[in-house]
């Protein structure tokens, strides 16, 4: 089932520049912009996972004796 929405002229204008080819439909394009956020999600909890996994193994690297010898270097 289709459904009509309503979107300003520059909004179209925008979407008319990122179709790949003339005939793509906005619903195809709306599809592809919608993927590329989910993915682009997705990459940004896995880096911040990370993240937080080495901050720890960070602490216990530079909190040290050691390290503080190289602060003033």
């Amino acid at each position: 089932m289709a459904t009509t929405i309503q979107i300003d002229e520059g909004v179209k204008s925008q979407l008319d520049k990122l179709k790949m080819h003339h005939r793509e439909s906005y619903n195809e394009l709306i599809k592809k912009l919608i993927a590329c956020i989910a993915k682009t999600e997705k990459k940004n909890q896995y880096d911040e996972f990370l993240h937080k996994i080495q901050q720890q193994k960070m602490k216990e690297l530079w909190d040290n004796k050691e390290g503080k010898i190289w602060e003033n270097a």
